[in-house]
Order: C-alpha cells, then sequence, then structure tokens
C-alpha cells in the first residue's frame, strides 16, 4: 500500500484546533477532502510533514508548533491608520476584517487590532500567527 511522499497529490479530511483551548478554527467535516500537491508551498510546513508517510483511510493527530505553521505574530505587521483614510461608511471595531490594496493592485487581508479617536490599528499577520495548532487527519487518496 501506498504511502504520502514529497510532490504527492493528496486528499484529506482535517479538523484544525488551537493547541491551547482546544476550539476548532477550520475543519472538512461536511465537506470535500482538502486536496493539494505536497511541495508546492500550498499547505504549511508542519501540516505537510505530518501527511507524509500516511496511508490511505490512515487517520493520526499532529500537533504543529507556530514556527511550522504560520510563524510567530511580527510586531513590525501593526500598522497604524488615520480614520480620514477610511472610507466613511466604516465603522471599525476590534477584530473586523479589512482588504488593503497594496501598491501592486494585489489585495492583503488585515484585521482591526485596536480603535482610538483619531486613528486605528491594524494587524496584517495571519490569524493564527504565534499559535501551536493540533490537526486531526484522514488521508482520503493518494496520487
Amino acid at each position: 500500500m501506498s504511502q504520502v511522499q514529497a510532490n504527492d497529490t493528496v486528499k484529506v479530511h482535517y479538523t484544525g484546533k488551537l493547541k491551547n483551548d482546544g476550539r476548532v478554527f477550520d475543519t472538512s467535516e461536511n465537506r470535500e477532502p482538502l486536496e493539494a500537491k505536497l511541495g508546492q508551498n500550498q499547505l504549511i510546513p508542519g501540516f505537510e510533514k505530518g501527511l507524509t508517510g500516511m496511508k490511505v483511510n490512515e487517520k493520526k493527530t499532529i500537533e504543529i508548533p507556530m514556527e511550522e505553521a504560520y510563524g510567530d505574530v511580527q510586531k513590525e505587521l501593526f500598522q497604524k491608520v488615520e480614520r480620514n483614510q477610511l472610507p466613511e461608511d466604516i465603522k471599525p471595531e476590534v477584530g473586523m476584517g479589512l482588504m488593503a490594496k497594496n501598491p501592486d493592485g494585489t489585495e492583503r487581508q488585515l484585521r482591526v487590532a485596536d480603535v482610538k479617536d483619531e486613528f486605528i490599528i491594524v494587524d496584517a499577520n495571519h490569524p493564527l500567527a504565534g499559535q501551536d495548532l493540533v490537526f486531526d487527519l484522514e488521508v482520503v487518496g493518494i496520487n
């Protein structure tokens, strides 16, 4: 029976939880399994490492330290934005998601980290940065 190896395309059911409190942040339950090709930076390093060597129908739970997930929170990704730079119809609240356009026209997601009278602080870190993660995995296909 074949095992997951580098450059394989795998189909996997998963449930991702925060290690510190067990809260589920994502799952493929009641959806199609995730399909990804290993070695293409489609998956976080710890997820890919955890899949390697698994067989079809095998289940396991893996722990992924933040260094092999979304990294530590980077302070330089917090920025001050003057209120007059926001669209008038936006009423910012802590935790609210915003989209910003980069100079090259691409978009990036931000979260409101703090709200003051004259400005807000936005956070461009991945929402799971600074978190150790736990995944329940089940490989359902290998190509």
